[in-house]
């Protein structure tokens, strides 16, 4: 059975995909905000610090453990760290089962906003449009949020149908050139902009002075959530990894490459940004309102060539979306075929259609459906889709991230692990020796910061 779960048909293929899987919503949406409400700067310098303390030694320790076992999260924890660990592979399953769920709804947003800026670059940008009306329209659509969310469902499951080499990597070595591509000629056209040098300055120019109380936890959270760790997905991804490629290279490459997306997308969004005048002080309010409010009517008031660009910008943040979409439904459709001894076509439907039905929860808490929007569990959250995001985001994700800690660093022996991490007759016991004191000590501690933070009230979702 294992012969048939399939393996990256190269390392380039593998790093294509597990970047995509990591740049997702978070590098084009949230990154771009919280550094925004952060002051840039400082915070940026902090965040990075924190991708390479804890971000990176958790990668790598998910890796190891599905390379070393060639299995899905549960029957990989379970086999490398010892039996009761299995139980929070099945966390992670849940976790990634969940987060799709109300995922998916926001990435069809991507769909409604291409198809508008597609539509208002051919006929013209309406005058006077009241964008914060538009979206508030548009996701109290029951109807148009089932149809985007099904139809990004339906995509997700026809990659994830064909497999790990014929369908994820397949789509990630077609879809990540072009997003690339579109990345670089936004960043060209933001350069050129008046408000250009202020981005630049805000992003790079670091003033502690300015690094609010809150950043540094702020900087830590997003730099564990960024990644893709804590729910599994690189597990799986490790999983179909042969003993051929290497895991340090491959974790450094995706996290450069991920980082370096995010970096660009704040460019851009700021250049935008200052570069028109008094908008600085009306985005930035919320992720929404900076993504899908503001920028939609300043691609076609203030930016140069904004009927180009508009258009494309939706296109990379709906990419995006569909890289990290199929690696959380791997996940699901990967448990169900080594623990369940299910074929992957059956799996696949399966699971897409089980993760739907919360879809259709999530895509219906904005339009006053009964209970679906009124839903409260957690102070300040209403509805289904902010209870599951605030659950997921602020409970299992931390404490699946924490599992994965301990189990790497405490229960998984150092002969596996550094079988794993060393290539071939390489003499890396200084480099492996970093490694463990990270993902022993500083990852836990970091991550436990982040557990006691949410107990003491801040959010992370």
């Amino acid at each position: 059975m294992q012969s048939d779960r399939g393996h990256w048909g190269s390392n380039a293929g593998f790093i294509l995909a597990a970047t995509g899987s990591a740049i997702g919503l978070g590098n084009l949406w949230r990154f771009p905000y919280i550094t925004w409400d952060n002051n840039g700067g400082a915070f940026v310098l902090v965040y990075l610090v924190c991708i390479l303390a804890v971000g990176m030694p958790i990668m790598m320790a998910e890796l190891l453990i599905g390379r070393r076992t060639q299995k899905s999260t549960v029957g990989a924890l379970r086999e490398c760290a010892g039996r009761w660990w299995g139980v929070f592979g099945v966390w992670g399953v849940l976790c990634a089962f969940l987060l799709l769920s109300y995922y998916t709804v926001i990435a069809g947003w991507s769909l409604y906003y291409f198809a508008r800026t597609a539509a208002w670059s051919a006929g013209g940008y309406p005058v006077g449009l009241a964008t914060g009306d538009l979206f508030n329209a548009q996701v109290g659509n029951a109807g148009l949020q089932l149809v985007l969310s099904l139809g990004f469902s339906l995509a997700t499951i026809a990659v994830v149908w064909f497999g790990v080499r014929d369908g994820i990597e397949r789509l990630a070595r077609v879809s990540l050139p072009i997003l690339f591509g579109i990345l670089l000629l936004l960043l060209v056209s933001a350069l050129g902009m008046s408000g250009s040098g202020q981005a630049l300055g805000f992003l790079f120019q670091a003033s502690f002075s300015e690094l609010e109380a809150g950043s540094a936890l702020s900087a830590l959270g997003h730099s564990f959530f960024s990644l893709s760790v804590g729910m599994g997905a690189m597990i799986t991804y490790g999983s179909y990894l042969s003993r051929k490629q290497s895991i340090v290279k491959a974790t450094a490459a995706i996290v450069a490459l991920d980082t370096g997306i995010a970096i660009v997308a704040s460019i851009i969004m700021f250049s935008v940004i200052f570069s028109v005048a008094g908008m600085t002080e009306q985005v930035g309010a919320s992720p929404v309102g900076m993504l899908f409010i503001s920028l939609p009517e300043l691609f076609y008031t203030e930016v140069p060539f904004g009927v180009l660009l508009a258009p494309l910008f939706y296109i990379l943040v709906a990419v995006a979306a569909l890289t990290s979409t199929i690696s959380l439904l791997e996940v699901v459709t990967s448990y169900l075929i080594d623990e369940h001894a299910l074929q992957r076509h059956r799996a696949t439907l399966l699971s897409g259609a089980a993760v739907f039905v919360f879809t259709i929860f999530a895509a219906l808490s904005f339009s006053g459906t009964p209970f679906l929007s009124s839903l409260a569990v957690f102070a300040n959250k209403t509805g289904w889709f902010e209870t599951v995001d605030h659950f997921v985001s602020n409970v299992m994700l931390p404490t699946g991230g924490l599992a994965v800690t301990l189990a790497a660093g405490w229960f998984v022996s150092r002969r596996i692990s550094h079988g794993e991490l060393v290539d071939g007759n390489q003499p890396g016991w200084f480099r492996y020796a970093v490694w463990l004191g990270f993902i022993r000590f500083v990852a836990p501690a970091a991550v436990l910061a982040i557990i006691i933070a949410v107990l003491l009230g801040t959010d992370f979702s």
